[in-house]
């Protein structure tokens, strides 16, 4: 049985400093459910948990005009694209906006991911559990060690959590992270918000 997550799947942002990851999702929530993300990861990990390009050489198929066009199809505005380098091995980042954060689960851009908020009285509930998708392509030995995340900025003061790794940061963020997701279990969490906005800086984050 998946364990549950709800508002808030972060690491620490005072912590992201210090731990590299290899494929990782980050999210700035809105209360009425937009938002924008930041999904940066290896070829081949984007090949295994979203299917692009060709897992026999996801570094040179899986481009920034796919990824672009595979958030495209998902309704996203894209925002940005590119591919960045890190002790030699590129890790693809692609920044983007959306207009409700329950119509993302299940498109092309995030197969892997299952995220739902959803409005309890004056509370925010946020809810979502991560994994591999079931017909994803094998990766090789060197893509399978690394640290992966997910993690939210929410738009409230977080009241509860489940599992978040760190607790709250800032009153707001939490995030989850583990090793080796390429191995399919699916895992999640969760937290409860003030259905009140938090103040946000000029660029909306």
């Amino acid at each position: 049985m998946p364990s549950r997550l709800a508002a808030a799947l972060l690491l620490a942002v005072g912590l992201s400093g210090c731990l590299k990851y290899e494929y990782e999702h980050e999210f700035w929530l809105r209360v009425d459910g937009s938002g924008a993300v930041n999904v940066t990861g290896r070829p081949a990990l984007w090949t295994a948990f979203k299917g692009l390009g060709n897992p026999r050489d996801p570094e040179t198929t899986a481009t920034r005009e796919a990824a672009r066009s595979l958030f495209e199809r998902s309704g996203l505005q894209v925002k940005r694209v590119t591919v960045t380098r890190r002790e030699g091995r590129p890790y693809l980042f692609v920044s983007a906006e959306f207009e409700d954060v329950n119509r993302l689960s299940g498109t092309p851009a995030f197969p892997d991911l299952r995220i739902g908020m959803r409005r309890e009285q004056d509370r925010l509930i946020v809810e979502g559990t991560w994994a591999r998708r079931k017909d994803a392509p094998e990766v090789g030995a060197r893509d399978r060690d690394g640290l992966m995340a997910v993690r939210f900025h929410l738009p409230s003061k977080v009241f509860g959590h489940k599992n978040a790794a760190d607790g709250v940061e800032r009153g707001n963020i939490l995030g989850w992270r583990e090793r080796d997701r390429n191995r399919g279990a699916p895992a999640g969490g969760g937290a409860v918000g003030s259905g009140a906005p938090r103040p946000q800086a000029a660029d909306g984050r």
